[in-house]
């Protein structure tokens, strides 16, 4: 538990700094009448609490301000939901990050079919700046369309288009990568609106056929299998934090990745099984740690190089024994050629 301060904050805001959801979610929470103060009811959003003098308490539990905060990128697989629980049954992110004991919530979204980086934290504040446009949160997409795209094409969804909920545009939009028959484009937008992209694809005549968010927050998913997740390093979060005006940053100012990674190869069908396997703080910087990191991160199905028994010279094809020629087995004699004619060729 944090030292009591004597100024007092929205509650909206004391329940996102305790780590219970995202500043938007709390407000929804408090709406609902879920949250009581001092033993009240109270569902005005203005309502304000001072931190280690009121008693707030959500659905009967009390809530504290948290100390540590945890930050986790995860590559969302494509085939479950961003939500922490789904009426459908379907799979959520959530369920990937085995291990993790802290009430950690995703910021923002990602279609359930699409795939790539998602941040999971209990710092509230950084979710809403992150979440905010005000705060100038960039977020770069691979979008794999069929054929090469129109110039033409990509020029309007930067001009901006006028969808159901709208006008919209992309801050940029360009061709990222040829492969054989279909091309990935980069498109960049500045708000996290639902279908955005695939949206924007769409009103300039663009299939989508997979969508890829490589990174966030400038912070992408290189070295991580789809499924899988590691804690961001300390340097990781202030950057993040600098970039939307906090730790005496600029709003503004979120540092783009200069090399983006590739999209995971998908094998079979639906998401990878909810037994992801936590990579580490430590990023593999050199051959070495390359190495450890595989041998801890072996592709599903394969046992690691430890646990692998050792292998036993065959002693002939397939492990079975030398076969023996003709002419030594028992009861065979060789037949000799025929005087007079020549040896039979090889063929």
């Amino acid at each position: 538990m944090s030292k009591p301060t004597t100024g007092t904050v929205r509650l909206q805001k004391f329940l996102a700094d305790a780590g219970l959801a995202s500043r938007r979610k709390a407000e929804e929470i408090i709406q609902s009448g879920r949250v009581k103060v001092n033993g009240l009811v109270v569902k005005e959003l203005g309502t304000k609490v001072t931190p280690g003098r009121d008693l707030v308490v959500v659905d009967g539990q009390p809530v504290e301000r948290a100390g540590q905060r945890r930050y986790i990128l995860l590559y969302k697989p494509p085939g479950c939901v961003t939500t922490l629980s789904d009426p459908q049954g379907r799979p959520t992110a959530r369920g990937y990050l085995s291990g993790v004991e802290e009430r950690v919530f995703p910021v923002g979204r990602l279609d359930y079919d699409a795939e790539g980086a998602l941040l999971f934290t209990d710092d509230g504040e950084l979710a809403n700046r992150l979440a905010h446009p005000r705060y100038g949160h960039r977020r770069v997409y691979l979008v794999k369309t069929k054929g090469v795209p129109d110039e033409g094409a990509l020029r309007r969804m930067v001009e901006g288009v006028r969808l159901e909920d709208g006008p919209a545009k992309a801050l940029s939009a360009e061709i990222h990568e040829k492969v054989e028959t279909n091309t990935w484009i980069k498109i960049v937008v500045g708000e996290g609106r639902f279908h955005l992209v695939k949206r924007l694809c769409e009103s300039v005549g663009l299939p989508v056929l997979r969508l890829y968010r490589p990174e966030f927050g400038g912070i992408t998913v290189a070295r991580l299998r789809p499924g899988h997740w590691r804690d961001l390093t300390p340097e990781e979060v202030q950057v993040m934090r600098a970039a939307v005006g906090m730790e005496g940053g600029e709003p503004g100012r979120t540092a783009m990745a200069h090399e983006l990674p590739k999209a995971g190869r998908r094998h079979g069908h639906g998401p990878p099984p909810q037994a992801a396997r936590h990579a580490g703080t430590r990023r593999p910087g050199h051959a070495g740690d390359q190495r450890a990191f595989e041998e801890n991160n072996p592709p599903s199905g394969k046992p690691r190089r430890s646990d692998r028994p050792e292998r036993k010279e065959p002693t002939g094809r397939a492990g079975r024994p030398e076969r023996t020629p003709p002419s030594s087995r028992t009861g065979r004699v060789e037949r000799p050629s025929r005087p007079g004619r020549p040896p039979r060729r090889g063929r």
